[in-house]
């Protein structure tokens, strides 16, 4: 096979600030994919992207490019409609588990291919399996029988779906080339073109603890996702939140699913009802729903018993106990006052090096192991009370998690500024 194009004509292009055309990208995509491209003439190619950016069309057939890839879901013979959601990403970051089954609990099937943690983010599946007997792997026919009889499915993405992304993604982690957008908006959104939902909604997220901090970064990036799910056919629209202050109390894997099933109860969090409920009404307008009465099947059992179902469905207990770490260390407030100050990025690492995350894609995760929040930023304190507790199965991982958290938390007088970020919800796209 004659090569139409040589990997070091465009990279020098993209070098110099030029255009890659429609057929250069696709070469490009499948000769890498196919191991005609070398890795270390793809990193110059993302880091050369990371410099000098991409124009909108680039970022469009990158994103199909790597859709083409691989397979393409097709959810045409179900009997419900789909949409599907998508965070970039946080600390404390639940969400999923309630939102999947309260927005299934309307009729509406929602395929929620998800992935594990890496670094201070952590995973859904991490989570979900420190339920006993559930599992991530299920095979299409699971999958689509689940879809249609449950209504809502939580499980790994198969390799076939988007294989370019899989290996570029890789790729970007070890390059130092994670954070161009262009190579964001193409990894997330042709994993979900790919996926075959009809609606899509992106939560994307700005503060300590995201993926990028910057609010107009942030937003930079919802509207290039946007523009390429409406652009390819899937309807889109993005929730820009805030991720300065972790989300909910409970950061970890089995803990963040005790916290998600109190949601499901009609308790929890305020501010993890308050996402979760947001982000079900607009999935549900996609799929042509409005206002129905969301908070409603929180309350009425409704969406529990999706939650029941479709853990059953995958193998999982929803009535067995989750595990518990056996060490805890307790931290108290030094001083009377106001919690002023609970930045996000430093509670994610501390949960990470308790055994709650992985530093490499292979390692296991310790799922009782994470931090629980006793207080959050605004609420009075007095000296003495806990803040938070860590919990993990190796009392040695305390002091490195400490080490964290070394200036991540502050007290303050009645008055003094709240370090929050802001509203939880800062606006939309779409």
């Amino acid at each position: 096979m004659v090569e139409p194009f040589d990997a070091v004509d465009l990279i020098r292009t993209k070098r110099d600030g030029g255009a890659l055309s429609t057929a250069q990208i696709g070469w490009l995509v499948d000769a890498y994919t196919r191991g005609y491209v070398a890795d270390e003439q793809m990193s110059a190619m993302t880091m050369a992207i990371f410099l000098n950016g991409m124009l909108p069309a680039e970022i469009k057939d990158l994103t199909l490019a790597m859709v083409a890839s691989g397979e393409r879901l097709d959810f045409s013979g179900l009997s419900k409609r789909t949409t599907d959601k998508h965070s970039t990403g946080g600390v404390g970051d639940k969400i999923t588990l309630p939102l999947a089954p309260l927005v299934a609990s309307f009729g509406v099937a929602v395929p929620q291919l998800s992935g594990r943690g890496l670094g201070h983010t952590g995973g859904t599946l991490d989570k979900l399996e420190s339920i006993p007997g559930w599992r991530a792997r299920l095979s299409a026919q699971e999958f689509m029988s689940q879809l249609d009889e449950v209504g809502a499915v939580i499980c790994a993405a198969g390799a076939t779906l988007a294989p370019a992304d899989s290996k570029l993604y890789a790729l970007r982690d070890i390059t130092g080339t994670v954070e161009a957008i262009p190579l964001i908006a193409s990894s997330i959104m042709s994993k979900k073109i790919a996926e075959g939902t009809a609606a899509l909604v992106l939560d994307v997220k700005h503060g300590s603890g995201a993926f990028l901090q910057d609010p107009a970064r942030s937003r930079e990036l919802a509207e290039v996702m946007v523009r390429l799910g409406n652009d390819a056919g899937v309807a889109t629209r993005a929730v820009l939140t805030n991720m300065q202050v972790p989300l909910g109390f409970a950061i970890g894997n089995a803990n963040e699913v005790r916290e998600s099933v109190e949601v499901l109860d009609g308790g929890g969090p305020a501010d993890v009802v308050e996402l979760t409920v947001a982000l079900a009404r607009e999935m549900l307008d996609l799929a042509g729903m409005p206002n129905v009465d969301v908070e409603g099947a929180l309350k009425n059992g409704k969406a529990m018993d999706v939650w029941r179902a479709m853990i059953r469905a995958q193998g999982g207990d929803p009535d067995a106990a989750l595990p518990v770490a056996k060490e805890a260390s307790v931290v108290t407030a030094d001083r009377d006052g106001v919690l002023v100050k609970q930045e996000a990025l430093p509670f994610g690492i501390a949960a990470w090096r308790l055994g709650a995350g992985r530093a490499r894609k292979e390692d296991p995760v310790q799922h009782a192991a994470g931090i629980d929040l006793h207080a959050k930023p605004g609420d009075t304190v007095v000296k003495g009370q806990p803040l938070f507790t860590l919990s993990a199965d190796e009392p040695a991982r305390f002091a490195r998690a400490l080490e964290a958290l070394d200036g991540a938390w502050a007290i303050g007088d009645p008055g003094d500024p709240i370090d929050d970020g802001g509203p939880l919800i800062a606006g939309r796209v779409g």
